[in-house]
């Protein structure tokens, strides 16, 4: 085929209600139905792709580091080779490719960098090789890079079904409201660590489910919380919203905490916040913000516009933010016309890093 580059962007998500624990690792299979928030580029993965037969063999750079695809490959990595080849197969093809993908936003810090990255690159392959496929067939490829990929394939509230099949063709997302339904709806991202996590998301799931003796309840609590947050987004409850993001998030990290060895992701900045949050809708008598903390020390508040100004002040005072992202809900992934490629076409190569606070954290 004839040399050309293709780009993409597309965004994190926020679980409101999270996943934890797969019946499956190999092709990620969770134990649980989740639901979440698409964000917006703010939070987001940018990749382009290039297919050239000049290429002696396909190539993945992410936020400037070259992945190995190759034997010795870890699972991620390695099924990234495989999707490459079914992408090709499908497309009837055998040309190597110029994968180059960068967050513009900390990476393995617990904002689900993965998510982002694995949807793009799932929807952006399907895209450059004109396959047409069924966005569940992309949330399906894009799962098995990471699980809470297959829920940034779409945009606004998107719920991913557990399924129950061993082959995973029922375990896919799917939109639940799209971003237009409730437009002041916001993620402010409270960064106390931008560091990488200690335990990564991986391996929590697996000592969680072999160890901790609350994980069983776990399962029917988040059952129970997807259909809670479907009628709260649908009816844009805020206050039933905010109860069960905050009691799913304390849930998910209560089956850490009791894992053996015990998987602590919060840390005291954590706290601060939770206390803070707490305070704050105290005093207001209603809830205005509800915390949520994916696998890291890093806050979610879920907030409304209206109420911006009362969240940013109350984590100013908590004294231990570093930074705040703020996000409103997104569309999803979407290619990008005429934007400049993260690849020199004439080198084969990939562009020089423009962005110093990409890939710093890594």
């Amino acid at each position: 085929m004839e040399d050309r580059t293709y780009t993409a962007i597309g965004s994190s998500n926020i679980a409101f209600i999270k996943y934890w624990g797969r019946r499956d690792d190999k092709i990620n299979l969770p134990n649980n139905s989740s639901i979440s928030m698409t964000l917006d580029k703010n939070v987001g993965t940018k990749t382009s792709v290039l297919f050239s037969d000049k290429l002696e063999r396909d190539k993945l750079f992410i936020n400037g580091k070259e992945e190995n695809l190759g034997e010795g490959a870890n699972e991620k990595l390695r099924f990234i080779g495989e999707m490459l080849d079914h992408y090709k197969k499908a497309a009837g093809i055998n040309t190597k490719v110029l994968i180059v993908s960068e967050n513009n936003f900390p990476s393995d810090s617990g904002l689900a960098s993965s998510a982002s990255g694995g949807a793009t690159l799932a929807f952006l392959l399907a895209n450059a090789l004109d396959l047409k496929m069924h966005p569940r067939e992309i949330s399906i490829m894009a799962r098995r890079i990471s699980g809470s990929a297959c829920r940034s394939v779409y945009g606004g509230i998107v719920k991913w079904n557990a399924g129950s099949k061993h082959d995973g063709s029922d375990s896919f997302a799917e939109q639940v409201v799209d971003h237009k339904h409730w437009p002041d709806l916001m993620d402010m991202i409270a960064i106390v660590d931008p560091s990488k996590k200690k335990v990564s998301s991986s391996a929590g799931h697996t000592v969680t489910v072999r160890t901790s003796t609350l994980y069983k309840a776990r399962l029917q609590v988040a059952e129970e919380g997807v259909k809670k947050v479907v009628e709260a987004v649908k009816d844009r409850d805020f206050h039933a919203l905010a109860e069960a993001v905050m009691r799913d998030s304390n849930n998910m990290h209560a089956t850490m905490i009791d894992s053996w060895p015990p998987i602590m992701y919060l840390n005291d900045a954590s706290r601060n916040i939770i206390y803070a949050v707490h305070e704050l809708n105290e005093s207001e008598g209603r809830y205005v913000a509800a915390y949520t903390f994916d696998a890291g020390s890093n806050a979610h508040i879920i907030t409304t516009s209206s109420n911006r100004g009362k969240v940013i002040k109350m984590l100013e005072e908590t004294g231990v933010v570093r930074s705040i992202i703020e996000s409103r809900m997104g569309a999803g992934p979407e290619m990008l016309e005429g934007e400049e490629s993260l690849i020199d076409q004439e080198s084969l190569a990939p562009r020089h890093n423009r962005n110093p606070e990409i890939g710093k954290n890594d």
